[in-house]
């Protein structure tokens, strides 16, 4: 017997709209399936969060060139990115020493 469902009706602004449908159109899956994984993505993601609310995040942004190039080098090598800067900043905690101003 399938799921039963119920209709869901909101107003959201243009540009969203727009934004979802359009990854809605690559996903290749009709408008119904998509909202309902996106949903239950959501709440999945949130629940995480509040699992694991003493991890916190770290974000930078990298010249264009030198980004594609880290993914083309984490592909190659099989490695997930978190991973590589997990590894990276913990190589460089456990050097000791004090860590340099580089923003001179």
């Amino acid at each position: 017997m399938a799921e039963r469902t119920k209709n869901l009706c909101a107003q959201i602004p243009e540009e969203l709209h727009a934004k979802v449908r359009q990854k809605q159109e690559e996903s290749g899956l009709a408008l119904g399936p998509y909202m309902t994984q996106l949903i239950k993505t959501f709440f999945e993601m949130e629940g995480k969060t509040m699992a694991n609310s003493n991890q916190r995040t770290v974000a930078f942004q990298v010249d264009a060139q030198l980004f594609e190039r880290f993914k083309e080098y984490l592909k190659a090598n099989g490695i997930k990115q978190n991973a590589f800067f997990l590894e990276c900043i913990q190589r460089a905690l456990d050097k000791g020493g004090q860590p340099q101003d580089t923003e001179s």
